[in-house]
């Protein structure tokens, strides 16, 4: 996590205002749950996911990357494959909306300004800051109790490819690790003697979006000789 921040702070160090190409464009997809309370399956979108993209191309082989995403993250023990969520039968839903900032790495050079159309697989990461629901049992059903504010870890890999010149469309999935245990309401912060927790509460949770990109490019033509 230091090194990672030490990396990023020393690329926004290299600003060169000669050299600006941005994208802006939507994000739309999927999201699902992984952790305390139904499937553990890694990639099983259940509901929608909507927000907004927006990159500055700093060379053929990375960009700086901000999203703001929204998402009602949503499951059950009755989807689980195990017996012994099924037969316990909590479900939850959690409003997260985040905000990302990072890092986009390509496999291969990008250069939208050649004649190719070119295209490449690509990895993401740097900080997410997101705002979800607390929850907390109540008898036997988990119930809101709050919001607040927590940060994740990003983790994304995708594929891209110009369209028409101007255009990018982007394939990608994405895992979150978030700090914190209850997104769930497996592990309530105001649950002082833990009578409230279940399941592993040596484990965060995560959250997974899987989705497209659709962005639109302006600025002048970049220089990318000097970063």
């Amino acid at each position: 996590m230091r090194y990672l921040t030490i990396v990023i702070i020393a690329m926004f160090l290299g600003f060169n205002a000669q050299a600006q190409t941005y994208e802006v464009g939507l994000y739309a997809g999927g999201s699902n749950f992984i952790g305390d309370v139904g499937s553990t399956s890694y990639i099983a979108p259940n509901s929608p996911v909507i927000g907004g993209i927006f990159k500055w191309n700093r060379s053929t082989r990375h960009s700086f990357r901000f999203t703001a995403l929204f998402t009602q993250l949503e499951s059950a023990d009755s989807q689980s494959d195990e017996s012994r969520r099924q037969l316990r039968g909590y479900s939850f839903k959690n409003s997260v909306k985040e905000v990302s900032l990072g890092l986009e790495y390509t496999f291969w050079d990008f250069d939208m300004f050649n004649d190719r159309n070119p295209s490449t697989p690509y990895l993401y990461t740097g900080f997410t800051y997101f705002n979800h629901d607390e929850l907390a049992l109540n008898g036997n059903n988990v119930q809101k109790t709050g919001t607040s504010w927590d940060f994740a870890i990003p983790m994304v890999l995708g594929y891209k490819a110009v369209i028409g010149g101007k255009f990018v469309l982007a394939f990608e999935v994405g895992a979150r690790y978030a700090l914190t245990d209850n997104l769930d309401g497996s592990a309530p912060e105001e649950d002082a003697n833990g009578t409230l927790r279940f399941g592993n509460i040596n484990n965060d949770d995560w959250y997974m979006f899987t989705g497209f990109t659709l962005t639109y490019t302006f600025g002048r033509k970049p220089c990318f000789c000097a970063f």
